[in-house]
This record gives structure tokens, C-alpha cells and sequence, in this order.
């Protein structure tokens, strides 16, 4: 055991296949997404049209690898993040809610 008082607060290690589980579960019960897919590439639906991507980030299985529509339609702009911690995903997670939110009291 190391003496270094670093070792003691040191965070567990981020691991994407997790964080992806509970990331899709926080993003179905938010009412106005619907999950698409099932492969590696997981798509949120608002409306019929696509909202959010998800999946673990190629290459990295430390890492997950987010897209969130600035503005969901049939071809998106798309904004492209990479999450590597768990206070990335709440982030993100945050980011999605205040999304639907400007979408829904745009439409």
C-alpha cells in the first residue's frame, strides 16, 4: 500500500460499457425520447426525428463516444462529444434535459 495521499481519493476507473447501460436507462425514462437500434450505434428519437447517438468510442473502451442533434431532423447538425468520466455523462445528461426542454417550447 502507497503512503502517496493521492492514492486514497483516486476515483475508480471510468468504464464505458457501464456508463453506457446507465446512460441509455437516465436518457428512456426522459418521455419524449424512443430508443433505435440495438447494434453498436444506439439512436434517441424525439418526434420521429434524431435526437441523440450513442456508443462506446472505437478504439477506447475507456470512453464513450455522444452525438447530440443541435436541432433534431432528417439529417442533423450534429454535436459530437467523447465522455471518459462519470461527471462527463451527468454533464451530458444534463445537456440532453435542457435540450428537450428549448425543442419542446420551440415546436
Amino acid at each position: 500500500m502507497s503512503d502517496e495521499p493521492s492514492d486514497f481519493f483516486a476515483l475508480p476507473p471510468f468504464k464505458a460499457d457501464e456508463a453506457l447501460v446507465k446512460l441509455r436507462r437516465d436518457l428512456r425514462e426522459l418521455k419524449a425520447l424512443s430508443e433505435k437500434g440495438t447494434g453498436a450505434l444506439l439512436r434517441f428519437d424525439w418526434c420521429g426525428l434524431p435526437a441523440v447517438e450513442l456508443s462506446v468510442a472505437p478504439g477506447d473502451q475507456a470512453a464513450l463516444a455522444v452525438a447530440l442533434a443541435k436541432k433534431p431532423g432528417q439529417r442533423p447538425d450534429w454535436r459530437k462529444q467523447t465522455l471518459t468520466s462519470s461527471g462527463d455523462v451527468r454533464k451530458f445528461t444534463d445537456e440532453v434535459k435542457r435540450s428537450l426542454k428549448r425543442w419542446d417550447d420551440e415546436a
